[in-house]
């Protein structure tokens, strides 16, 4: 499956997961329904995966965490706030870069309609 494909089994599950709970929950509960939802899909998921940083030959545990990693190849970053703004942009980002990965998602869960919500981050796609 191409990253585009991903893209489409990951929001159809997202949406199932915001119209099951709506918003206003914490961001660990839309991240612990989402990565059920993707299990159960049969897609390789990893979620609070470490992300080092390689600076000069050397490996450093930063404390970088991607929220949900997709078959390798899809950065989910989960939020639960008033409003996206650059700083999460940058975040995704950042993930993409060190991860190598082209996609990511920007989900707030905090929306009354998910698809305001989502936000998607190409990173050389």
């Amino acid at each position: 499956m191409d990253e585009n494909e991903l893209s489409r089994e990951i929001i159809g599950a997202a949406i199932k997961v915001h119209k099951n709970l709506g918003p206003g929950l914490l961001e660990s509960a839309y991240e612990e329904c989402l990565f059920y939802e993707l299990k159960k899909l049969q897609l390789k998921v990893e979620k609070q995966k470490p992300m080092p940083l390689i600076y000069d030959d050397v490996k450093l545990d930063i404390g970088y965490r991607i929220d949900i990693l997709v078959e390798n190849k899809v950065v989910i970053e989960i939020k639960s706030v008033e409003a996206l703004n650059d700083v999460h942009l940058a975040q995704v980002l950042t993930y993409l870069k060190l991860s190598n990965c082209k996609l990511g998602l920007l989900i707030n869960f905090n929306v009354s309609l998910l698809k305001n919500g989502i936000k998607r981050i190409v990173n050389n796609l």
